[in-house]
């Protein structure tokens, strides 16, 4: 502003003024915003002429005063094409392309500026289509009509158009300036194909553009943004010129490789370091952890701009530090868009939706109209807190600011939609976008799957133009978590065989499937395959390993855990949990000493894994011990440790504790704390408490059948068949049907499913045979038939007949007629293993000198040489 002002000091104390020094001086406040004192100067100049005219009509455009640019464009006694341009350009400006289309059509003559002005106008919204068609119109184009469309692609993520419009360039026998290279080399940075880049490399030596500094960075940041950092640093070391984009790509591509070590040689290596490549150093600082020594390089620098400041409010939030980040954000002497999305960004990403949305509509009160990233971050937020309310509004708005068009916007407003629950307005989005990218389609099946619409997302899935890794695991992913495992291996097989490579959400997604079927086999096979992708060092495979592996009852967690090269706290609650289900009590206690003597803290999750763990091993001083020092880590107990503790002292007798406990809780006890009072009360017989406790459960969930069947076994172990009768008639009554037994084995990828006195499957007589040789072979070292378990009035060798041939004892018969002799057998049940077939599969196991793991509604019981995992505390 100081040289406008010693340009008018200079303009008055002229003696002699001709038009070209009135028409410099109206263009100079003109060009810099000062619109007020260019009219003043245009109403007192009497000579003007059609570029007097221009320079403000132009000027008041540029300001965003569009209306009164066209009243003085309407004044304008004689226009030339530079007027009409301008005016053009103004309405472009300001995002008005009715009026922007309606002028070039009125235009006596037009020249290439004039297409190159609304062509700039269409692929600044995202119009590609009309800018093409435009495109196509033209008589005459210059590079910059190239360039101007290239652009475009790019930034609506057609990087595809966009290189095959640079090859019909050339081929047209035009050579690339500097900014076609440059844009080209964007076009091929989002294609992530280092051929493309070698081939326009080529081009560049052929033109001598390549020792161009410009050039060479563009290919410098093409190469490290597609991750060929070899290549990167082999062209950045043969560079015969470097400027300080050069230095900065090369310290950023360290930088976000996690190579922060070579990012500060590369940054030493600088003569004098410009506040471009210390802003560069200071953001990788922060990118890997070293906030301290980025603000210290901040403090050294003596004038930060506002890109240095955004970087530093940047590096607090991703490190965690919002109080800092927002005290920065707060002192700032100057903010511009990428201040305000920096902040919005870092309270989405770190859930605090709330916050994120409350700077949006700050900003957005200061008169700012939000950028494609704010919005994106924003809607973001919006799906993580379901607020579809804001979401319509920030809908509104992208249209108004034009951004609707953005596909980052688009995918955004997709994912807030089906999170919302709201699916018509994720079909329209998906129905207007202009441009929809591999993530577009990807959105859309990802959010009809979130709403259990698997046949629509899989037909989305089927008509997608071009699949990627993405798109297999958002469909895989969706089969695994709805139960249908089959479907999930026929579509990783279908992938595997169109050539595309998993990553470590993929196997993560098949791991979960082989969890929930118990398929241990196949889960092997999916390790295997992890070790072949290199994902065997991915924290969350590790984790999706160990907890595959403790669902299907096998210690190999334990190894698996061993090998790991880092751990997070869902590891150790994984592990934690695991033991508790396999009834690994002991091994869960030295997890839990080992987790807080490396310094990590329990959070609830660790504590119900370790508080389940004594409870199914009968630790009760272990167990609460446990439960009382959570108070210690802030963890306030919730419904889940309340429930174990009332398990852990009712399996061991201390009942009436156990009833106190419930009866001290500072929460309402839910169903769970109640049922594990009653299986304790199932377990020491104890009938007045167990009535009592029933009658509680019968009120809150009185279409359980679970609560009655166990009310009934207290009375018919204690001989009360007469009260055994009533629980039924109850059950009648409410139309409540008890749940059958079943069990399942898996022999040769056969799954067969067998039920109490089962006679429906093949060779079933052979299986009954098997189980009466053995019977009387266990009779022989000491097994007794408990018939406590039969809650029938009948004889006692009717009870003993009856007790052969429950589910699991069939399914366990199946398996010894149909595996290898000496090979483990393992059976799944849906409801809790009875005291009987507990003793029998024990007794079995040494006879038999087999591994034999069920399954059931509960946990595991690992059976081995005459003794169960569970210590028979069950």
């Amino acid at each position: 502003m100081g040289k406008v002002d010693e340009a008018r000091n200079l303009f008055d104390e002229m003696l002699h003024r001709d038009s070209f020094t009135w028409n410099s001086m109206i263009n100079g406040y003109s060009q810099n915003g000062l619109i007020d004192e260019a009219r003043a100067l245009f109403d007192s100049f009497s000579g003007k002429n059609v570029r007097t005219w221009t320079a403000v009509v132009s000027g008041y455009a540029k300001s965003g005063r569009i209306e009164e640019a066209r009243e003085l464009f309407d004044m304008m006694p004689e226009r030339n094409v530079v007027s009409w341009n301008a005016m053009i350009s103004g309405y472009v400006h300001n995002r008005d392309f009715v009026k922007a289309k309606c002028l070039f059509s009125e235009m006596p003559e037009r020249n290439v500026a004039s297409w190159n002005t609304m062509l700039t106008g269409y692929s600044h919204c995202g119009q590609m289509d009309e800018a093409c068609w435009l495109f196509e119109q033209m008589r005459e184009r210059d590079l910059v009509s190239w360039m101007v469309m290239i652009s475009g692609y790019v930034h609506t993520d057609e990087y595809d158009r966009g290189w095959k419009l640079f090859l019909r360039m050339h081929y047209n026998g035009l050579l690339p300036d500097q900014s076609i290279f440059v844009v080209t080399l964007s076009a091929i940075t989002g294609l992530n194909d280092p051929f493309l880049i070698g081939t326009l490399r080529a081009l560049s030596i052929k033109t001598s553009y390549e020792e161009n500094v410009v050039v060479g960075t563009a290919i410098l940041n093409a190469y490290s943004r597609t991750g060929r950092l070899n290549l990167a640093c082999k062209f950045f070391e043969n560079m015969p010129v470097r400027n300080e984009f050069s230095w900065s790509t090369m310290i950023s591509a360290f930088s976000w490789s996690n190579r922060l070590e070579d990012a500060i040689a590369v940054y030493e290596m600088i003569p004098d370091p410009s506040l471009v490549s210390r802003t560069a150093m200071l953001t990788g600082y922060a990118q890997n952890g070293g906030i301290h020594e980025a603000r210290r390089l901040f403090e050294e620098i003596p004038n930060p701009n506002v890109i240095t400041w955004n970087a530093m409010v940047a590096g607090y939030a991703k490190n965690g530090m919002f109080d800092e980040a927002t005290d920065m954000f707060s002192r700032m002497p100057e903010r511009n868009s990428a201040s305000w999305a920096a902040l919005i960004s870092a309270f989405a990403q770190s859930g605090q939706s709330e916050e994120a949305l409350k700077m949006l509509s700050e900003l957005h009160k200061s008169g700012m109209v939000p950028s494609d990233s704010m919005f994106t971050s924003a809607l973001f937020a919006c799906a993580n807190i379901g607020a579809l309310e804001m979401g319509r509004q920030l809908h509104s708005l992208t249209i108004k600011a034009g951004c609707q068009c953005n596909s980052y916007v688009g995918n955004g407003l997709i994912s807030m939609y089906a999170k919302c629950r709201n699916l018509e307005n994720v079909s329209q989005v998906f129905n207007t976008m202009r441009v929809r990218d591999t993530v577009s389609w990807n959105s859309l099946i990802s959010g009809l799957s979130q709403n259990n619409m698997l046949d629509d997302a899989r037909s989305i899935f089927e008509k997608m133009p071009r699949r990627d890794v993405v798109s297999w695991t958002a469909m895989i992913s969706a089969y695994a978590q709805t139960g249908q495992g089959h479907l999930a291996f026929e579509l990783f097989f279908d992938m595997m065989a169109s050539g595309v490579k998993p990553n470590s959400s993929t196997v993560t997604g098949l791991l979960v499937t082989c969890g929930s079927l118990g398929a241990r086999k196949l889960g092997r096979q999916i390790h295997s395959l992890i070790f072949k992708l290199g994902l065997d060092a991915d924290v969350f495979v590790g984790n999706s390993l160990v907890t595959m592996y403790y669902k299907c009852g096998c210690k190999d967690g334990f190894w698996v855990f061993d090998e790991m090269y880092e751990f997070d706290i869902v590891t150790w609650n994984a592990i934690l949990i695991g033991c508790a289900q396999n009834g690994f009590g002991k091994e869960a206690v030295d997890i839990f000493e080992k987790m807080k003597a490396d310094g990590v803290l329990p959070n609830q999750i660790s504590f119900l894994g370790i508080l389940c763990a004594c409870s199914h091993a009968g630790l009760v001083n272990e167990g609460c011990s446990y439960f009382n020092s959570m108070k210690d880590y802030g963890v306030v107990p919730l419904e889940g440790h309340y429930a174990c503790m009332v398990d852990l002292l009712g399996r061991a007798g201390h009942l009436h504790e156990a009833e106190e406990l419930i009866e001290n809780m500072p929460i309402e006890p839910d169903s769970v704390v109640w049922a594990a009072l009653l299986g304790g009360c199932r377990i020491h017989q104890n009938v007045e408490l167990g009535r009592k406790v029933a009658e509680r459960l019968f009120q809150l969930e009185p279409q359980k059948t679970g609560n009655y069947v166990l009310l009934s076994n207290i009375y018919a172990s204690l001989g009360m068949w007469e009260e055994v009768e009533e629980v039924r008639k109850l059950m009648r009554d409410r139309g409540v049907a008890k749940e059958p037994g079943i069990s399942w084995i898996q022999i040769k990828n056969k799954l067969l499913s067998f039920v109490n006195g089962d006679k429906s499957q093949d060779h079933i007589e052979e299986v009954y045979a098997t189980l009466k040789e053995f019977y009387g072979r266990l009779r022989e070292v000491g097994y007794v038939p408990d018939t406590n378990f039969v809650l029938h009035d009948v004889e006692e060798e009717q009870k003993e007949n009856a007790l052969l041939y429950h589910s699991e004892k069939l399914a366990i018969g199946y398996g010894l007629l149909n595996t290898p002799h000496g090979t483990s057998i393992q059976i799944m049940k849906n409801l809790r293993i009875c005291g009987d077939c507990h003793s029998f599969t024990k007794f079995l196991s040494k006879v038999t000198q087999r591994e034999i793991v069920i399954r059931d509604g509960n946990r595991f019981h690992h059976f081995q040489d005459g003794s169960c995992s569970c210590g028979d505390y069950w």
